[in-house]
Order: C-alpha cells, then sequence, then structure tokens
C-alpha cells in the first residue's frame, strides 16, 4: 500500500506573529514593500501583541511619503490598506472601521484571534471585539508618532507636511480622539520663522499673565501676517498663529481651548486686551469725540457693514474689517460659497456675509482726522464720499474681503493719483519760476 507523507515546505512564521525582537528593519522594509506594492522605506514600524481580554497581533507601517492612491483623493476608498486576518486568514483590506478615516494612510496587518472566521461587515461593525482592537491599534500609532515627534523632529516634521491635513480632519471629525489630537496639530506663527510649531509649544512661549492664544485667518501666511490686527499684536508681543486655510479655521473652531486657554481670533469684535488705566482713560476720551465719524459713516456706507466702532487693535492702519463674535473670515465665505450651487444662495450668502462686517477706524490715525474734518466741513462733497469709500474699500481688500465694484474703486485711485500729480506738477513749476 502507498504512504503519503505531507511536508510543510513553507516553515516561516508570517512575520506579524514574530518576536518583534527578532525580526530586522530590512525584514520589515521587504514586507512593506512586496505587501503594499511600495517603493519608499516606511517612516515608523510599529509592532506589537495585545493579550488579555482579547488576543491579537498587529503590525502598521507609516510610508514616508503619501501612498499614490491618496494623491487625488485622500480618503480614497482604493487607499484603504489594513489587511484583517482571523487566525491567519486573510478577510479584509477595505474595511472602514478597522482605523479610523483620519488614519486611512496608514498601511498594515492585524491579526485576531477572537473574530470568528465567517466574518461579514455587518458582524465586524457590531463587534465589541473590533472596537477594542481599533482602539489598541490607535492608541499604539499615537504613542509611536509621538516617539517620532520627540525623538527626531526631521522625520516627524516629514511625517507632518504629508499627513498634516489628516490629523486636522480628525480633530474635527472624531470626537473620541479630539482632546489627543490637539497636542498634534500645527500652524504657521508670528514667532516660528519657516518652521510650523505646536499648541503646547506656544504655550511654552506665551508672555507673563498672557492666558489666551491669539490666532489670525488669511489666504496665505503672508495675508495672515499683513493683517491690520496684526499691528497691536506686534506691538505687546504677543505670539498669534496663522490659520491659512479653510481647515485650519474649521480646526481652531474645533480646538476652542487647550489646557485652559481659550483660542481667540484677533479678527473679530470684542477682542479684549489688557490696558493701562491711562490707555482706558484715553480710549473713552477717543470713543466720546469720534462718535459722530462712527454714526456718519454707518450712515454713508449703508448696509455694505453691520455698524462702524472705534477700534483699538489699530496703530499703523486707518482702518479694518472684523467679523462678529460668530462670523465666517472671508476665506471661509469664499470656500463656503464655492460649495453652493444655486444662484439665490450666493445672492444670500453675499448679503449675509456683508451685513456681518463691521468697519473699525483708528481715532490717531491721520486720515480719520482728515475724514472727522471733512464730516465737519464738507460732509456732502464728492471728495469726501470718495474719501469714505476708499477707507472702507482699502480696508475691505487689505482684510481679504471682494470690493463690490473693482472699477468704481480703479476710478477713485486714479482721481487720487491725479490730484497728487497735480500736486507734484504745480511745486515742479513754482521751483522752475523760482529759478
Amino acid at each position: 500500500r502507498s504512504v503519503y507523507e505531507w511536508e510543510t515546505m513553507n516553515k516561516m512564521k508570517p512575520i506579524w506573529l514574530r518576536n518583534p525582537d527578532v525580526v530586522n528593519e530590512s525584514e520589515y522594509s521587504e514586507f512593506y514593500k512586496t505587501t503594499f506594492k511600495a517603493f519608499d522605506e516606511p517612516l515608523t514600524t510599529t509592532h506589537f501583541k495585545v493579550e488579555g481580554q482579547i488576543e491579537f497581533r498587529a503590525l502598521v507601517f507609516i510610508p514616508s511619503t503619501m501612498p499614490f492612491e491618496l494623491t487625488r483623493d485622500m480618503f480614497s476608498e482604493g487607499g484603504r490598506a489594513m489587511r484583517l486576518y482571523v487566525k491567519r486568514v486573510f478577510i479584509n483590506d477595505k474595511f472602514e472601521d478597522l482605523i479610523p478615516r483620519w488614519l486611512t494612510f496608514a498601511r498594515g496587518v492585524v491579526d485576531s484571534e477572537d473574530l470568528p472566521l465567517n466574518v461579514g461587515r455587518e458582524i465586524l461593525q457590531k463587534s465589541r471585539t473590533l472596537k477594542i482592537i481599533r482602539k489598541r491599534v490607535v492608541r499604539k500609532v499615537l504613542d509611536t508618532i509621538d516617539e517620532l515627534r520627540e525623538n527626531d523632529p526631521a522625520k516627524y516634521d516629514q511625517f507632518w507636511s504629508s499627513y498634516g491635513k489628516y490629523f486636522k480632519v480628525g480633530l474635527v471629525e472624531d470626537l473620541d480622539y479630539k482632546d489627543e489630537l490637539k497636542r498634534f496639530v500645527r500652524f504657521w506663527s508670528s514667532k516660528s520663522g519657516d518652521n510650523q510649531t505646536s499648541i503646547p509649544e506656544y504655550i511654552s512661549r506665551m508672555k507673563e499673565g498672557q492666558d489666551k492664544i491669539y490666532f489670525v485667518t488669511g489666504e496665505g501666511k503672508k495675508a495672515a501676517e499683513i493683517s491690520p490686527a496684526m499691528e497691536k499684536m506686534r506691538q505687546k508681543g504677543y505670539e498669534v498663529l496663522y490659520m491659512v486655510d479653510p481647515l485650519d479655521e474649521i480646526c481652531s473652531q474645533s480646538i476652542v481651548d487647550f489646557e485652559g486657554k481659550k483660542l481667540v481670533d484677533i479678527n473679530k469684535a470684542g477682542l479684549d486686551l489688557e490696558k493701562s488705566e491711562e490707555e482706558k482713560k484715553e480710549m473713552e476720551e477717543l470713543e466720546k469725540d469720534f462718535e459722530p465719524v462712527a454714526t456718519w459713516l454707518k450712515k454713508q456706507l449703508g448696509e455694505r457693514v453691520q455698524k462702524v466702532q472705534i477700534s483699538d487693535r489699530l496703530v499703523d492702519s486707518p482702518a479694518t474689517l472684523v467679523q462678529g463674535e460668530w462670523g465666517m473670515s472671508p476665506m471661509m465665505q469664499r470656500y463656503m460659497k464655492s460649495q453652493t450651487t444655486s444662484s439665490a444662495s450666493d445672492s444670500a450668502f453675499a448679503i449675509g456675509s456683508r451685513n456681518q462686517a463691521i468697519l473699525e477706524i483708528n481715532p490717531q490715525h491721520a486720515v480719520i482726522k482728515q475724514l472727522k474734518n471733512a464730516m465737519e466741513t464738507a460732509p456732502e462733497s464728492e471728495s469726501t464720499e470718495d474719501m469714505v469709500m476708499m477707507v472702507y474699500e482699502t480696508a475691505a481688500l487689505i482684510g481679504g474681503y471682494t470690493i463690490e465694484d473693482p472699477g468704481d474703486f480703479a476710478k477713485r485711485v486714479t482721481k487720487l493719483m491725479e490730484s497728487v500729480g497735480d500736486g507734484v506738477g504745480g511745486s515742479m513749476d513754482a521751483e522752475v519760476v523760482s529759478q
């Protein structure tokens, strides 16, 4: 009779079942490249085993460059690559609940001993075991990123430039990890130079007695830097975070506070900066003196602004446009408008955004003093009307708003240049005659 003997040809254990202490970097790298069709080296490798109330092993990689599948759509279904195994049997590599959406870029393997082999999507979604697995995997990945941040700042910068947006989305979407992710998010700031800064780093540099985290919105770092509201902050030596895209601004609304320190938008009405008794007294006198100018300006500008008030946040600029406490920045207004399709909603949106704006004037600026004089001497003249509109439109432009009629603005600027030119020409003629 014939006797058959089975011989095991592949005696190698899967890499995730082996002890992390006996696996070297080249083995991890080879497994990562062959399994996930990658050409780069992994930025971090997290290999661990969990025993106790449930048992599973996991091996998670963070790619050093953005996976190709995610370059066009950061949450592409085809970009998911966390492979779920049950007792070494492959189940699925596109299951959404294995890791949160904001870790879509992670690649890896999770092998559970407790899930049933005939597992389906509906069973998985209700599985308590899977919820525990997800929680442990996220915890380990965050710990690895934390170590990277503390021990290898250059690699962490590389990580943040590739995947920072995912963490900001996670901060907005995932209430379970909201407080955890606040530590990681980074922004440009007025004192961070060419590097971004985290909120804990910002707090470590705060001035003595400062109890708020200040930020300003703008379409790009340069736009944030030149915001009129920055003038007073620079004068007082406060550091300001720059929110330079709509995601940053949405992020700031989700953060609200950190370690008991509230986030404050310096481009919103009601900015409360510490003043001495002398400064308070001076401000009260200026408000009393220029209140008629504010009332008159509101009448002249009509529905273009919600109201006009005296500012204590300006130093070098004559005026600025700010939003009410619940108003949206011009950057966010444009983003929201781009998400709408109907022209009716566009017009409603335009009226709403315009009515939210508050014009703040600087009573110590020469232009506002001239405007006060013009109001008292020739309030109905064309030159006074032009001056009012120039103050409003320049404040709108530097604040990032879109002016209603660029043609009219151009005419006013041309008229101003002509009047200056006449003055220069007259003085030159006078000089020639005197010779």
